[in-house]
């Protein structure tokens, strides 16, 4: 009986033996379907996912209104005016008002200041305003003392001297806000992207502000001159230091207001990069402030230039010069010189 038992414990204790051995000489199983690692490629998040995309444009215009006051400034006594910020809002596109909430999502934002022409209201150029605005840009127009309608004491035409120490005033504050929580700016600017755009006295002043020796303020990365001029008032030089890239539109028949050779003068005498629009047709104010063609044709353009110099986004030059060449209403170009025209820029430096 022991015998049996010893015999059928050694035939168990040889079978085992026999599988472990058989086991360790096999290679590894291959892993189902169904199995899973670590090192796997992440799967594509399903369309319930609830991260909302990033908005883009164009995004509902919101504004807010306040009053800028300047210190006394040397020789300068204190100054204060009222400005219009224009913003990226929560809102449909196409919606623009003031009170809107602003939309941070999307931000920061490139800044643009924009100055507008003499016993003008800035607000008169609304709809560029909100164009740019509603293209992803914080947009402060300021209505500066005695040039604008209405102004205290009547309207200065000479006090623009004193306007690009007022943009760059600006420009300080406005950046000061958008770093305060409890401002409506608060997060929405992007203070290394800073751009000027201005029209007829207001362009005088942004190309100052860009190229000349007096006022130049190397925060500003980028120009849109529209019909403006080198103007002997600044006592500075232009160009001398170099100057913000340029995008200068002038209308073909502004005769008087701005002379085109204010424009091809400008221009000609600017280093690269630089841009020269010709609006064909038209006059001081028509492709500026009326709706119509020519006002989105020099909207587009100069978004487009923004984007490329501000956002530095790629393609936007190129789709800058297809917005600018529009056959009888526009023609645009990077040529190192334009064909001078007959006649004289008034109170444009001398040579």
């Amino acid at each position: 009986m022991r015998r049996r038992r010893f015999i059928a414990v050694m035939a168990l204790i040889l079978v085992v033996l026999l599988i472990v051995a058989t086991t360790r000489g096999s290679g590894p199983t291959t892993p189902s379907s169904t199995t899973t690692s670590s090192s796997s490629t992440p799967s594509t998040p399903s369309s319930t996912s609830t991260q909302p995309p990033t908005p883009h444009a164009p995004f509902a215009v919101g504004a807010v209104t306040f009053t800028v006051s300047e210190p006394t400034n040397g020789s300068t006594a204190a100054r204060s005016f009222p400005v219009t910020v224009r913003y990226p809002a929560v809102g449909a596109p196409g919606t623009a008002r003031l009170g809107l909430a602003p939309l941070r999502g999307a931000g920061p934002y490139p800044l643009l200041i924009f100055s507008q022409g003499f016993d003008i209201s800035p607000e008169a150029y609304a709809g560029l305003l909100n164009a740019w605005s509603a293209a992803g840009y914080v947009v402060a127009d300021p209505a500066y003392p005695y040039t604008s309608p209405n102004a205290v004491g009547g309207v200065v035409r000479t006090d623009i001297v004193h306007h690009p120490a007022d943009l760059s005033f600006l420009i300080t504050t406005v950046i000061a806000d958008s770093a305060q929580t409890a401002n409506t700016l608060h997060g929405l600017v992007n203070a290394h992207e800073i751009g000027v755009v201005g029209q007829s006295d207001g362009g005088d002043v942004s190309l100052a502000a860009v190229a000349n020796s007096c006022c130049r303020d190397s925060r500003i990365g980028a120009a849109v001159i529209l019909s403006g001029a080198e103007l002997t008032w600044f006592p500075g030089t232009y160009f001398t230091t170099g100057s913000a890239p340029l995008l200068v539109v002038q209308g073909t028949n502004d005769l008087t207001m701005n002379p085109v050779t204010c424009s091809v003068t400008l221009y000609n005498e600017a280093p690269a990069p630089k841009y020269y629009l010709a609006m064909i047709g038209q006059t001081h104010l028509s492709a500026y402030v009326p709706a119509g063609p020519a006002r989105n044709v020099v909207a587009a353009a100069s978004i487009d230039f923004f984007n490329a110099y501000l956002r530095h986004a790629p393609g936007a030059l190129a789709a800058m010069r297809a917005a600018g060449t529009q056959p009888g209403l526009a023609t645009i170009t990077s040529a190192s010189s334009v064909p001078t025209v007959a006649g004289t820029c008034p109170d444009a430096p001398a040579g």
